[in-house]
């Protein structure tokens, strides 16, 4: 997997999270590895801290890729959104050497 983050809404009382992980040599887009609400969405967090996945704070996009089935590529109309904060996430990698959104 060349790439891996985590989108996340973090409402409180309803907390959300999607993995996307991104592929190029066997994925045409980017595809939702895990998703999941409250204890769910807890776990994919912290597995994603864990182990210094990138993860982003954006409910407008979390709610889009909540819709979603897991193991599914993302819709066209999401390609340039979700292109934008991969290109923000290498760009942070490349100068930091790590991530912290």
């Amino acid at each position: 997997m060349t790439s891996l983050h985590i989108h996340t809404d973090s409402n409180e009382e309803n907390q959300k999270a999607v993995a996307l992980g991104y592929d190029p040599i066997k994925d045409e887009a980017p595809r939702i590895l895990a998703s999941g609400k409250n204890k769910i969405a807890e776990q994919i967090i912290l597995v994603a801290k864990q182990n210094g996945i990138p993860i982003r704070d954006d409910p407008v996009l979390t709610a889009a890729l909540m819709e979603i089935d897991i193991n599914q590529t993302i819709p066209p109309e999401l390609y340039r959104v979700v292109a934008e904060v991969l290109s923000y996430i290498y760009r942070i990698q490349n100068k930091t050497g790590k991530v912290t959104i």
